[in-house]
């Protein structure tokens, strides 16, 4: 049985897909992290991710033309699938009504610098 739900990084890396679109690699996934999060993160724990993704059914892959900036070597492009963009949709659906909840006097006193 499929997973149904995101773990936090594999929303954040399947949010990327979305942003990085038709250009969603294992490297580039990876180096949109590290600028997006200013956070160190590897390529490992990527692919391990990207993979994981797959199997829950949430993204799909195929290898895109080769390139002379890769020795001829092709890429492996990531894609949202339609439940995908459902269990994304839900996250952050859940996570504005978190938000939505939480009372003017307590984000007054949240210091978010």
């Amino acid at each position: 049985m499929k997973e149904g739900k995101l773990g936090e990084f594999e929303e954040v890396v399947i949010i990327i897909v979305a942003i990085l679109a038709d250009n969603a690699y294992a490297f580039k996934i990876t180096e949109e992290y590290k600028t997006q999060s200013q956070r160190q993160v590897s390529i490992g724990s990527v692919h391990s991710t990207l993979k994981r993704l797959v199997q829950k059914g949430f993204l799909i892959s195929e290898m895109g033309d080769p390139s002379a900036e890769r020795g001829g070597r092709r890429k492996r492009i990531y894609s949202i699938t339609a439940e995908g963009q459902r269990a994304i949709k839900h996250s952050r659906d859940f996570r504005i009504s978190l938000w939505n909840q939480v009372p003017d006097y307590a984000l007054d006193n949240l210091n978010f610098a």
